[in-house]
């Protein structure tokens, strides 16, 4: 993906409030169900890692990723943007 379109989705993902959490139990098929219903409708989804999750936040988020075959656009503290690649059939 080249930088311009990184950089779009990340300015639509500052208006966006996070919908979807990862606790303590990390990356459930519940969770991985729910990032590709919400990245089939809106294309973009910003999560939230809380606080009562024990590993790295960088990691949970690459496997998001991979397990909802989205983009990983931008990790920020504990907040995560997910994109749908254009390109997968999710």
């Amino acid at each position: 993906m080249d930088k311009k379109r990184v950089m779009k989705l990340r300015v639509d993902a500052q208006k966006l409030k996070p919908s979807v959490h990862v606790g303590k139990e990390g990356l459930s098929t519940k969770v991985v169900e729910e990032l590709k219903r919400q990245l089939e409708k809106n294309k973009i989804v910003k999560v939230r890692v809380l606080g009562s999750f024990e590993g790295n936040r960088k990691d949970i988020a690459m496997m998001m990723a991979r397990e909802s075959q989205s983009l990983l656009v931008d990790v920020r503290g504990s907040t995560v943007v997910l994109a749908r690649d254009q390109n997968s059939q999710i």
